[in-house]
């Protein structure tokens, strides 16, 4: 029989391994569209920035609510979209502050400096992201009481728990 204890820690390496998988394609929409849009297709850096972002955004949310954190469905989905969009929104301010220092503040204008610069940016705001998705989109549910805990874990076991 497997304990309470292993099944949760089954399902978070997995969660978290779809949370990569996720973030990862994630990140290649958008460090790769921004480089076409702006390499290839002469769009501003800013922009080509914000427009890859808005697309691996959606991307990001649909994977990561319908598949990665399925499992922690405590808001309505329109309130989750909200924060979810609004914290991408400051992710993305982040990587603009990192194009924008190269850019501008350094005078870097060649393909590579904004590669580097905008792989910084995502980087950062990857890190911020990734704490503030868990902190107020997709959060753990409520902690069962210790009770319920050792009752789960009995009944797991097959054990008959107090009072039985």
């Amino acid at each position: 029989m497997v304990s309470f204890a292993t099944a949760l820690y089954r399902r978070s390496t997995v969660m978290y391994a779809e949370f990569g998988i996720v973030g990862a394609t994630a990140a290649i929409i958008d460090l790769g569209g921004a480089a076409g849009l702006h390499g290839v297709a002469g769009l501003g850096p800013l922009t080509a920035k914000v427009i890859s972002t808005l697309v691996a955004t959606v991307y990001s949310y649909m994977g990561n609510r319908f598949w990665a954190f399925r499992h922690r469905s405590n808001h309505s989905l329109p309130r989750e979209w909200l924060i979810f969009f609004a914290l991408n929104g400051v992710g993305l301010l982040i990587a603009l502050a990192a194009i924008s220092f190269s850019e501008y503040g350094l005078g870097l204008h060649s393909q590579l400096s904004y590669n580097v610069a905008q792989v910084l940016g995502t980087g950062l705001a990857t890190l911020f992201r990734f704490w503030a998705y868990r902190k107020w989109v997709f959060m753990a549910p409520p902690a069962p009481v210790a009770g319920a805990v050792e009752a789960m874990d009995l009944a797991i076991a097959g054990q008959p728990g107090p009072g039985r």
